[in-house]
């Protein structure tokens, strides 16, 4: 996932094509495949957990008729099933996908995710929860070591966060990433401006909306912590928040592998296990 902030020794002298630059430490490079291993496995049991309720609400209660999102399925006149999503009242016909997709028997079934998206992939909401409990705990933990260390770390700190002549430069990163191979040029010298601020945004404001969402979700915290309800206005605008912020998580990841893709998937990959990137040849300074 997102925790992969480059540790670039010097930032005044652009590396030179073909040098091997030491670009990820090594508490980076494990924060980073913990938080890939934990995130998959936080929105497979999620998806499973949804399953059981898949409709989202605003507020304190679950009214059916006043749904946000809702995932159902329907008979057809033929008697099949047909897969319905309703979003802010307007239905979509979803079948296979969501609402009514084939289940670990082969055979279509009621769903709101199909039985590929969920941990496990059975309906079992008590083993769901338990492995979304479980892995979020370490998520906290593992996102308090990466915080920690970003914050002592003045050299990571300095590539996370952008400073004001980066944030004057937003215009000009824009356009670079309209441009493959000025992209790709850019990669090797660390995060431009739009990197770290979706870094930022991501690490500092949707994980930390995810868990305290979470945690308002759980009936013996809300004993402990009840300013938590009225922090989101209820339970059900928790659960619709926890859900948006996993979707833009989900997000946040496709486009981090687009990105990927595009700047040199081996050498990166590369990179995230040994620490160290090579300059690409066609590099100018």
């Amino acid at each position: 996932m997102a925790m992969d902030a480059p540790d670039v020794a010097a930032r005044g002298s652009p590396p030179a094509p073909g040098q091997t630059v030491y670009r990820y430490p090594l508490p980076v490079r494990i924060s980073h495949w913990l938080n890939l291993l934990i995130l998959l496995t936080l929105l497979g049991s999620g998806l499973q957990i949804f399953n059981a309720h898949p409709a989202l609400y605003w507020g304190s209660r679950s009214d059916p008729d006043r749904a946000l999102l809702s995932m159902a399925a329907r008979r057809t006149t033929d008697g099949s099933l047909e897969g319905v999503t309703t979003v802010l009242g307007h239905e979509f016909v979803t079948t296979g996908v969501l609402g009514a997709s084939k289940g670990p028997s082969g055979r279509v079934e009621n769903r709101g995710f199909p039985a590929w998206a969920t941990i496990p992939s059975s309906r079992w909401l008590a083993m769901g929860r338990r492995w979304h409990f479980f892995f979020a705990w370490l998520l906290v933990i593992n996102g308090l070591v990466y915080v920690g260390y970003s914050l002592a770390c003045r050299r990571h700190r300095r590539e996370l966060f952008p400073n004001r002549g980066e944030l004057r430069a937003l215009g000009r990163s824009l356009r670079t990433h309209l441009h493959p191979g000025a992209l790709r040029s850019e990669a090797a010298r660390g995060y431009n401006v739009l990197q770290k601020l979706s870094y930022v945004i991501v690490v500092f404001g949707v994980l930390p909306l995810v868990i305290l969402t979470g945690l308002t979700m759980s009936p013996w915290l809300d004993s402990a912590f009840p300013w938590l309800l009225d922090l989101f206005d209820g339970r059900q605008s928790a659960r619709t928040l926890h859900f948006v912020g996993a979707l833009a998580l989900v997000l946040f990841t496709v486009v981090h592998v687009a990105m990927l893709l595009l700047v040199g998937p081996v050498n990166h990959l590369r990179a995230m296990i040994t620490g160290r990137l090579r300059v690409p040849q066609e590099e100018r300074s």
